[in-house]
């Protein structure tokens, strides 16, 4: 019986497999590796947009547009709980619906000075602490 040679064409299958099989698990495994490099970056983000959180202010109904943008002002000199920007279209209703501070990096000390300064008004009827994981529910 004839030995086979290796750049034969004619080899049965199974030996082209066995010489290719040593690429194709580098291949398969760098595949993987990519997929799994893919996932965890991906809940890194998930995990970072979940994690933040903020403060709604609710007014009495009445309160003037103006009253809210002076309540905005007065308690936003709180460390690491800056209010989120404003719409661009200041009409009442953006103003009244649209006075939120940030808390994602807030302590609970400054927590409380936030929610002690607004209480101070009026005009504020409420407070609705919210985080990302609420959205949607």
């Amino acid at each position: 019986m004839r030995a086979r040679d290796p750049g034969n064409q004619n080899q049965p299958s199974s030996t082209r497999r066995e010489r290719r099989s040593p690429v194709r698990r580098l291949t398969v495994a760098a595949a993987a590796g990519a997929v799994a490099l893919i996932g965890v970056s991906g809940c890194a983000k998930m995990d970072a947009s979940l994690d933040k959180s903020w403060i709604t202010v609710d007014f009495n109904p009445g309160t003037s547009a103006t009253t809210a943008l002076q309540v905005r002002s007065a308690c936003s000199h709180i460390q690491s709980t800056p209010p989120y920007a404003l719409p661009a279209k200041h009409s009442v209703i953006n103003i009244m619906y649209g006075v939120v501070f940030n808390t994602t990096n807030s302590s609970p000390a400054q927590l409380a000075q936030l929610q002690t300064c607004l209480q101070k008004f009026k005009s504020v009827e409420g407070l609705d602490p919210e985080n990302a994981a609420d959205e949607g529910s």
